[in-house]
């Protein structure tokens, strides 16, 4: 049910769709498809001259609906699997810019969240907004100590505006999957889920503080990358005061090369330090556009803003890894298989038709140049591919695609030359090495080394409950078998002789396997296997005893 308000919202948009000559989209509405006749007697229509592109039209509509529609805009530049290139592309010209609040505001939300006047804590506080967007706006100051700082304080009540328009958004999600011929293969209820999910992620500035402090950790001795410091003192959840930082923004050629930075060192750095977060640290910063990076004098990047972040599971990261390097191999039947056997695709997917539709799709990109490939668009192709073979969109993969188009379209800005594959590629072997042989056979049996010691001593009481739990009827396995009904009487006992050796040997021996290699590994089904085997037996040796 629309409210009032939402109604007088969605006449306003029909309006500004009209002002832009969307006038299609309007009139491709179910209840307004009839009325569509009266579009063509209007006189302004005949008179209105030539209108920009489609994509263009839309991100203007979406500027003028105010920032929580910039933002949507924002993500579904992200989501190139349901998009044409050419409306994602219009997309990511969308800047998060509105006009600040005032300073003295900013003041009074600073004090009342930290229950203290501001001159506790800050010397210097400029009123003056440095930057200032849809969701909060920063401030400069000093701390008491002289340490340069930077306040970031989210805008007086966003969160009634944002559930306001996510209210109206789900509300247009519901009618275009409903009335537009496209809507359900768009899926716009579930892209507007996705959104608010992010959205709100965004107002709680000590989540980005946490993000903050886990990356700085990670690269504290980097030469690379420095993240700056967060003070958590004077952090809430709608105020993050973190170190003050100088560079030089990225995509500022002119100024980098007069300073004597190699261009080509920072674009194959940027590569560089995004595969160590995706397969060291398994922890990525997922907005790095321009205007998050900078550089100081020493070739260093800086970033900032770390409100989105991204990671993967050990699963999702293996099979990306195994992914890209069998794509560098040419080796699209070993892809196919991966997509079924991550669970990307479904299991009954025909693996040699999978494999022809990657072949067709690869095959013409390997044709050019290694150093001209693009490895985001190349992963977006590969995702559409799969759409068609009914993958499920994987929220973990489109973050990694969106953040790898970046750092890509960051590297080939500073140096055009760059070659993505041969800068990836060490990191992905290594990686790989390091998550299969013996050094990570060894690895793993000493991080479950521990948990296993402590367990062990349990094991037989365990079998013994479980055996005994059996033996009383309180657990009931069910599964039938007709050669032990048909056991001759004769060997029943040599039977269950060798029946209880092999399984409580199976028991113990799976048992102990699992605990110490631990769940989520390779063997994990086939000692499950073993355990499942070990049960049946012991089963069938206790209904033997009992019927003797």
């Amino acid at each position: 049910m629309i409210r009032p308000s939402q109604a007088l919202r969605l006449i306003h948009i029909g309006l500004v769709l009209l002002r832009h000559g969307l006038d299609e989209v309007v009139f491709t509405t179910h209840w307004l498809r009839p009325l569509r006749f009266l579009l063509y007697l209007s006189p302004w229509f005949w008179f209105r001259g030539e209108l920009p592109p489609f994509p263009v039209r839309i991100r203007r509509v979406l500027e003028d609906l105010g920032p929580i529609f910039v933002k949507f805009g924002q993500l579904l530049s992200t989501r190139r699997d349901l998009l044409p290139d050419d409306l994602a592309n219009e997309m990511t010209r969308l800047q998060d810019r509105v006009p600040p609040f005032s300073g003295t505001q900013a003041r009074a939300l600073i004090e009342r969240a930290w229950n203290e006047p501001l001159e506790t804590w800050l010397d210097d506080f400029d009123e003056t907004p440095l930057a200032s967007a849809s969701i909060a706006q920063v401030h400069t100051a000093r701390l008491k100590d002289g340490r340069e700082v930077v306040v970031k304080v989210l805008r007086p009540r966003i969160r009634k505006t944002i559930r306001r328009d996510i209210g109206l958004l789900y509300v247009l999600a519901h009618l275009v999957q409903r009335y537009w011929k496209d809507g359900r293969r768009l899926r716009p209820v579930d892209v507007v889920a996705e959104y608010e999910k992010t959205i709100f992620d965004e107002l709680d500035l000590q989540r980005e503080a946490a993000n903050a402090s886990v990356l700085r950790r990670n690269f504290l001795d980097s030469k690379a990358i420095y993240i700056p410091e967060v003070y958590w003192d004077l952090t809430r959840e709608n105020v993050m005061v973190m170190e003050r930082i100088y560079g030089t923004p990225v995509d500022e050629t002119k100024a980098l090369k007069a300073q004597g930075i190699s261009l080509r060192m920072l674009g194959e750095r940027g590569v560089e330090i995004f595969f160590t977060q995706l397969f060291r640290d398994n922890f990525f910063h997922a907005d790095m556009h321009p205007g998050n990076i900078f550089v100081d004098h020493g070739g260093r990047y800086i970033a900032v803003d770390f409100g989105i972040v991204g990671s993967l599971t050990l699963k999702d990261q293996r099979y990306l890894a195994e992914n890209l390097l069998a794509f560098f191999e040419r080796d699209y039947r070993r892809v196919a298989e991966l997509h079924v056997a991550s669970g990307w695709v479904p299991p009954g997917t025909s693996i040699v038709e999978f494999e022809a539709a990657i072949r067709t799709v690869t095959e013409p990109v390997f044709e050019r140049p290694l150093a001209e490939i693009s490895f985001g668009n190349f992963l977006l192709r590969l995702f559409q591919t799969a759409r068609r073979f009914n993958m499920e969109v994987q929220p973990q993969l489109v973050l990694l695609q969106k953040t790898l188009l970046n750092i890509e379209g960051l590297g080939r800005q500073l140096y055009p030359e760059l070659d993505l594959w041969t800068t990836a590629k060490p990191f992905l072997v290594s990686w790989m090495k390091d998550q299969v042989g013996p050094k990570a056979f060894l690895a793993r049996m000493r991080k479950n080394l521990g948990p296993f010691s402590e367990q062990l001593p349990e094991l037989p009481l365990l079998a013994y409950r479980v055996l005994d739990a059996l033996d009383r009827q309180q657990m009931t396995i069910r599964w039938r078998s007709e050669e032990l009904e048909r056991l001759h009487t004769e060997t029943r006992r040599y039977r269950t002789a060798l029946l209880g050796t092999v399984g409580g040997g199976l028991l113990i021996l799976g048992g102990t396997l699992l605990l110490l290699f631990g769940p989520g590994q390779i063997l994990t089904v086939f000692l499950a296997e073993l355990l499942a085997a070990g049960l049946y037996i012991a089963g069938g040796l206790l209904l033997i005893t009992r019927r003797r």
